[in-house]
């Protein structure tokens, strides 16, 4: 290496600025900032397009803000560019699952264990398309693993017994006012373990089958008419999806919190209220 090749002293190397940048991103990710670390991992992957970890965290961004499609490609870059990271795999292995690619999904997570057996988000990400596939016996073993090997990451989600649901649904219908209650009382409230496939394409672009937490279907009752009776219409209704409550739940009381909140959510449905309505009611 020439004199003129060699970095000044005191200057960082290409690398390094690199580096630099993505731990000022993943800062920013961590504080709730997904826009400003994306913005600082095109900084980086403009010094160099290929680079893994950049592509890596640009993946993270863009799944923080929504991107699933853009950050699916990112995370197939990275892991192309290193195809050692079992990170980058398990990553593209949860994003093509929720985008319901789940050859894909499966695809990666083979390749995501086959790099790094103990890699926790690995078995995560095996237990969610486990729970796809109806086995919830191994996905629950799945999910202990995941405990086993990360314990502060990847806790044992919490659960309730379908008594105890029923009585938390109670409560918190017998909360609202007399006259909501009486509309309500021809509205199925039924569990299902997680959202089916119709439910999901039912959005555009589809609905992470992880993310939805609950779904109200019928006519709200500002659409129904004077002349409207029980009988001229489908009927409404309000799913809970057990599986996907639980997931984020970190202990019980989270739980049961949340089964209230997405409960009041599909009422909020039921009355009429759109999404922006429910923020501004802290429903959302």
């Amino acid at each position: 290496m020439s004199a003129a090749d060699s970095p000044s002293p005191g200057r960082p190397t290409v690398d390094e600025q690199i580096e630099e940048l993505l731990d000022e991103a993943e800062a920013m990710l961590d504080s709730a900032q997904p826009d400003s670390a994306l913005a600082l991992c095109s900084r980086a992957l403009r010094v160099d397009p290929e680079h893994p970890g950049a592509l890596f965290v640009q993946g993270d961004c863009l799944r923080a803000t929504g991107q699933l499609g853009e950050a699916l490609a990112a995370y197939r870059a990275a892991a192309l560019a290193r195809p050692d990271h079992a990170d980058s795999w398990a990553s593209l292995a949860l994003t093509a699952y929720e985008l319901l690619d789940l050859k894909e999904a499966t695809r990666a997570l083979h390749r995501a264990l086959r790099q790094d057996p103990r890699s926790a988000q690995a078995w995560w990400v095996r237990a969610a398309l486990r729970e796809w596939r109806g086995d919830l016996a191994g996905a629950d073993r799945a999910l202990c693993h995941a405990a086993w090997l990360d314990p502060v990451n990847y806790p044992v989600p919490p659960n309730l017994s379908d008594d105890e649901i029923e009585e938390i649904v109670e409560d918190t219908l017998m909360s609202l006012p007399e006259g909501i209650r009486s509309y309500l009382s021809n509205t199925a409230i039924q569990l299902e373990e997680l959202p089916s496939r119709a439910i999901l394409e039912q959005y555009d672009p589809p609905a992470s089958p992880m993310g939805m937490l609950g779904y109200f279907s019928g006519p709200n009752l500002m659409e129904r008419g004077e002349g409207f009776t029980p009988w001229s219409n489908l009927p409404a209704s309000i799913v809970l999806f057990r599986r996907n409550l639980r997931r984020y739940a970190t202990d019980r009381d989270v739980l049961i919190e949340e089964l209230h909140i997405t409960l009041l959510h599909e009422v909020g449905h039921f009355l009429g209220l759109d999404e922006d309505d429910l923020e501004a009611r802290g429903l959302d």
